[in-house]
């Protein structure tokens, strides 16, 4: 059987839940308290932070496995990291997205409407040729010889037929899944966003890419969780982005998504602005601790969900070498992660180094102090108005890939 994060079978179905309980009021104040706090992270900083002796027993002791998940140290750090973390391309350019795709070190890749909307004006005559593919598409299924009835409809299904165009390239250079994203104008509708995603599962499946292959990316909006819940029970996967805040990842792992995608370098780039603090330690990252809380709520509490990080800092700050590649070291052993090509590039450049695993799901499991109760609209409202990093960086996400898809539907109406 298909193996889980903890190397459990992974039971794909989704229980029943029963009518959602009032928390009690002790468990109300825990999670209000968690909400805001950021628990220690010290014991987990990788071996070439500079860690001292003592955090460093502390470390082996906590994660008994990382010599044996640990590459020799001829190995490249990009290497060492494959070991024991699975990794995706964050990229839609498909001549490097071939590159690492043949190193065997990749399994699968991510997009994003700024990568369609790049493939949509790049002027490559592949890309051309999906555009216009897409295009033709869309006339041929909306419009007729008198015109299209409904050309936002059709302007829409371009715009998805293209993402699979492009999506099902990208099934042909990765052996694993391909994420492809839902209308992001569509993050507060749920049963838009389930109608678009099963569209584009449909145009998938009639170019010979089976669902199982791919991921449907949706807003970690309320409205984005409760479409992935549907989605999960007809066999769709889900990718749940834009993820800020433990509040999201609970509620998506409630839902039963397959993956989420928090982005510790947002999570970062917002506390650096709101405290004037130029960098921090990897460990004290305040988007590695999130992530870190995410993970270990997964692991305690028994979900399924995949913890795969995205959208990287510096957590020390640019100025200092090697810094760029801070958070991903302090989160090595998660789940999966998605790493853009010059990234990758760095940490193969990194050579006869031996990647230290920080994440280690039986002991994260340990620290977790998060309570488990089930989620309803009406809670995760209450709790969402707490927690401003995530409202702020929600928001600006949305807004930059909204913009992104609108640009992407003037070229389609340009070329209609």
């Amino acid at each position: 059987p298909k193996l889980g994060p903890q190397n459990r079978p992974i039971d794909r179905s989704i229980p029943s839940l029963s009518p959602p309980m009032a928390p009690s009021m002790r468990s109300l104040a825990l999670w209000a308290v968690a909400l805001t706090s950021v628990p220690s992270s010290s014991a987990f900083v990788p071996r070439s932070f500079g860690v001292s002796a003592t955090a460093t027993a502390a470390s082996a002791s906590a994660s008994s496995s990382s010599s044996s998940t640990s590459t020799s140290l001829r190995a490249t750090a990009l290497e060492s990291l494959a070991s024991m973390t699975k990794l995706s391309i964050d990229s839609g350019d498909l001549d490097v997205v071939a590159k690492y795709g043949a190193t065997g070190l990749i399994t699968d890749a991510t997009t994003n409407p700024l990568f369609v909307s790049q493939a949509g004006s790049r002027g490559d005559a592949r890309y051309e040729s999906m555009v216009e593919e897409a295009i033709t598409y869309a006339k041929e299924k909306s419009c007729n010889l008198e015109g299209c009835e409904d050309p936002v409809g059709a302007v829409n299904l371009a715009i998805d037929r293209l993402a699979v165009n492009l999506g099902a390239e990208l099934t042909r250079l990765v052996p694993g899944v391909v994420s492809t994203e839902v209308d992001i104008r569509l993050s507060y509708d749920t049963e838009g966003s389930v109608d678009r995603a099963r569209r584009i599962v449909s145009m998938y499946e009639e170019k010979g890419v089976p669902k199982d292959r791919i991921l449907i990316k949706l807003a970690g909006t309320w409205e984005g969780i409760q479409a992935a819940r549907v989605l999960e029970r007809e066999g769709i996967k889900c990718n749940i982005t834009l993820v800020f805040g433990f509040l999201q990842a609970a509620a998506a792992a409630q839902a039963g998504a397959y993956l989420i995608s928090p982005f510790p370098g947002r999570i970062l780039d917002w506390h650096k602005s709101k405290s004037g603090r130029s960098g921090y330690e990897p460990a004290a990252d305040p988007g590695v601790v999130a992530v870190r809380r995410m993970y270990s709520y997964f692991r305690k509490y028994g979900h399924d969900t995949v913890c795969m990080p995205a959208s990287w800092r510096p957590s020390r700050g640019p100025e200092v070498e090697g810094s760029e590649v801070d958070e991903i070291l302090a989160l090595a052993g998660v789940d999966e992660m998605t790493i853009p090509p010059p990234l990758l590039e760095k940490l193969n450049s990194m050579e006869d180094y031996e990647v230290e695993r920080v994440c280690d799901a039986e002991a994260d499991a340990a620290t977790c102090l998060d309570p488990d109760f089930p989620l309803t609209e009406e809670t995760f409202a209450q709790y969402w108005e707490t927690d401003v990093c995530s409202q702020d960086k929600l928001k600006e996400g949305i807004d930059a890939f909204t913009k992104e898809t609108e640009k992407l539907a003037q070229i389609i109406v340009d070329r209609f």
